[in-house]
């Protein structure tokens, strides 16, 4: 009995022993790493080290901390600052259209060139005369400008006599300045002597390039150390607004605009408001070539006039035209005409397939100057009209 006991002892210490060594040996064994904390995002971000500025590259946008007060109290937030838009100073307007001769010239082959080589015929019949009126209508001059010129060409070459090439170009550029006309005053209007701001309003349909003419008289007035609000009253196109406002921006000159469909006379009336509190020179309206809603668009244009006009007399209407539609564009500025007193024209795509006779057809046809031409895509393609250049251009070297 005794050794039963004994051999039952003995196990127990044994099992006991076994046990703590291998309890001993699971607490020897390391934990395992807590799990990572989520991240606290009401902290404050680290304070900045002084290297921290100079190792920023330059043209990346600057992070600044507003204090914004926030009703639980949160932390500062971290802004990004947009970099602001870079400035553009244009080229000065004087001699531009001197300039920009190379790209007038392209429209000489219909009419300067075409004429020099059918006055330079030994033999001036009448099957020659047939021609030069054909070559002046074909260049868009209009059919009473054309009887008229060739009327005097006929009457001058027969007194002249023997015609060298010097003198026909001489003779052709006197006869064709006489109907472009050097007497008309061709100059913007944006100065008025009483008041400020000067209102200029541009119209026209769409296509014409009617809002990127209004940005490009933006850049001709800025060179001129002008200064410039710009009134989005184009509310049918979406994109009308953004492209005005785009253009304002590369000169610095602030753009009102309004929600897209918005009542166009409403922008306009807002626009000049801004432009006599802001006190700038001149306030430019683009105004729409169409209209989303059932009111014809002359009417609309004449509400917006009527609006306008509640601040101060316009003191500038300036009709744009696609010198490419030849007398397609006549039709559309006769229509404009008995709306709205058009003051001056803008003939856009004036360097590429337009023929230069258009200049004169539809000065006779409104009664009214060429003031601006546009000749090309670039920003500062848009030019004052020049009688002398233009003509020069037209009949070449």
């Amino acid at each position: 009995m005794e050794t039963v006991i004994l051999a039952v002892v003995i196990a127990v210490v044994v099992l006991g022993a076994i046990g703590g060594l291998i309890v001993g040996s699971r607490r020897k064994k390391p934990l395992p790493p807590p799990p990572p904390s989520a991240p606290d995002i009401t902290a404050p971000p680290a304070e900045p080290h002084i290297g921290d500025e100079a190792e920023t590259p330059r043209d990346e946008p600057r992070r600044t901390i507003e204090e914004v007060d926030l009703p639980d109290g949160s932390a500062p937030v971290v802004v990004e600052e947009p970099p602001a838009p870079e400035i553009e100073i244009p080229e000065p307007t004087a001699g531009r259209l001197i300039r920009l001769r190379a790209r007038l010239s392209r429209s000489q082959n219909a009419l300067g060139k075409g004429l020099l080589t059918l006055l330079s015929r030994e033999h001036l019949d009448d099957d020659t005369w047939e021609e030069i009126e054909d070559t002046l209508l074909t260049a868009d001059v209009g059919v009473q400008p054309t009887t008229e010129l060739v009327e005097q060409l006929r009457e001058r070459v027969k007194v002249l006599g023997t015609r060298t090439p010097e003198e026909l170009r001489g003779l052709l550029r006197e006869e064709l300045l006489k109907l472009v006309g050097t007497d008309a005053d061709r100059v913007v209007k944006t100065e008025p002597a009483d008041r400020k701001p000067g209102i200029v309003m541009v119209v026209g349909v769409n296509g014409t390039g009617k809002t990127t003419t209004t940005g490009k008289l933006a850049r001709v007035l800025v060179a001129d150390g002008r200064t410039v609000v710009l009134g989005a009253a184009d509310t049918f196109r979406a994109a009308a607004a953004d492209q005005l406002q785009t253009w304002g921006e590369r000169v610095g000159a602030y753009t009102v605009r309004g929600p897209e469909g918005g009542d166009p006379a409403s922008v306009a009336f807002d626009a000049v408001k801004e432009g006599k509190e802001m006190g700038v020179d001149v306030v430019l309206i683009d105004t729409a070539g169409r209209l989303h809603t059932k009111t014809g668009l002359m009417d609309e244009l004449g509400k917006v006039k009527r609006v306008v006009e509640k601040h101060a007399p316009l003191d500038e209407v300036l009709l744009v035209l696609d010198a490419t539609t030849g007398q397609n564009g006549l039709v559309q500025a006769r229509v404009f005409a008995e709306v709205v007193d058009i003051t001056g024209i803008v003939l856009t795509k004036l360097d590429g397939t337009a023929k230069g006779g258009i200049v004169i057809a539809v000065q006779r046809e409104l009664g009214v100057p060429v003031k601006l031409i546009g000749l090309g895509e670039g920003a500062d393609d848009l030019a004052p009209f020049e009688p002398e250049a233009f003509v020069d251009a037209l009949i070449g070297d």
